[in-house]
């Protein structure tokens, strides 16, 4: 089943999710880096693995300067929770500006979340981009 474990941990990982987008839209180094686990493990296909919080948000602030205009959405598809361990496999969806032309990309997390001291944590963020239609195909 696509989601397992008490509505409270449900609720509290979906929280995690979005705080984390919302500190994506506000470029909020900070925020973000408050829902990553200290030994925390984010793959980004085609650009590498970061390990340990500290390179994880270097590498995010150093991106994040590449898009200073962006929306980003994420919205679960699943979420499993296991005691103090969770699977979450989330979608996502990123808008901005570039070069002055506008672009869209479509992604997909699978997460290792784990609960520490009462908060739950990215553990690891496995992203891979999800193929993209152009304009033609869309209207087709």
């Amino acid at each position: 089943m696509p989601f397992e474990g008490s509505f409270e941990d449900r609720l509290a990982l979906r929280d995690l999710l979005d705080a984390y987008a919302d500190a994506v839209n506000r470029a909020d180094s900070e925020g973000w880096a408050a829902t990553w686990d200290e030994g925390g493990r984010w793959s980004l296909s085609g650009f590498g693995i970061f390990e340990g919080k500290a390179k994880i948000v270097d590498a995010w602030r150093a991106a994040m300067r590449g898009f200073p205009d962006i929306v980003f959405r994420a919205w679960p598809g699943s979420i499993e929770v296991h005691g103090e361990t969770a699977a979450m496999r989330s979608y996502t969806e990123e808008i901005f500006l570039r070069d002055g032309a506008l672009h869209r990309t479509l992604g997909i997390y699978d997460d290792v979340c784990r609960q520490i001291d009462g908060r739950w944590l990215f553990t690891e963020r496995r992203f891979r981009p999800l193929p993209q239609l152009s304009a033609s195909e869309v209207q087709a």
